[in-house]
């Protein structure tokens, strides 16, 4: 997953949202370009030394350097934009292209740069109304995955939350 354009002291709040959700949906790693953020990578590494998993952030300085690169390793770019495509028109042809390619999930901040809407292999719209950038990064991962991350176990977890009804139940895990 990529954040574009990340601004600490306007989208500090976003931004960790984006990452939490890339995380719990299944995304491996974040990377982010923008300003430099130190904090969004440590609480980011707290949240994984307690919830367990594997789930890396990075910072990247040139963005479009990072998606050439990316696109010239093979990976695929997908851009989530309200102005794209329907995500129900085109989420089979992404999910048989990561079949076989990594994906690059791109979601925006401040204006988006039209060198981007060219760079992405998709632009995607989970609506094509104003919505958040942290409402298109879960709907699109989760139509990826078909809802199978909904059940992932996160390895080396040092919390659990149990589902119930009612109440809140937290487990220490040892």
């Amino acid at each position: 997953m990529f954040r574009l354009s990340h601004r600490p002291s306007r989208d500090k709040r976003v931004t960790t949202h984006c990452a939490l959700v890339a995380r719990a949906f299944g995304a491996s790693s974040m990377a982010f370009s923008g300003e430099a953020d130190d904090d969004l990578i440590a609480r980011i590494g707290r949240v994984e030394k307690s919830w367990g998993g594997s789930f890396s952030v990075s910072y990247e300085p040139r963005w479009e350097a990072y998606v050439k690169k990316w696109k010239e390793g093979g990976g695929i770019v997908v851009h989530c934009t309200m102005y794209g495509e329907r995500i129900q028109d085109r989420i089979s042809s992404i999910r048989r292209a990561a079949l076989t390619h990594d994906v690059l999930v791109v979601v925006g901040g401040e204006k988006v740069p039209g060198t981007m809407y060219r760079m992405a292999d998709y632009n995607i719209a989970v609506t094509n109304q104003p919505h958040s950038e942290v409402a298109a990064l879960a709907i699109f991962l989760d139509r990826l995955h078909s809802g199978r991350e909904l059940e992932l176990q996160h390895e080396g977890a040092k919390l659990r939350i149990v589902p119930q009804k009612a109440g809140k139940k937290l487990v220490v895990c040892v």
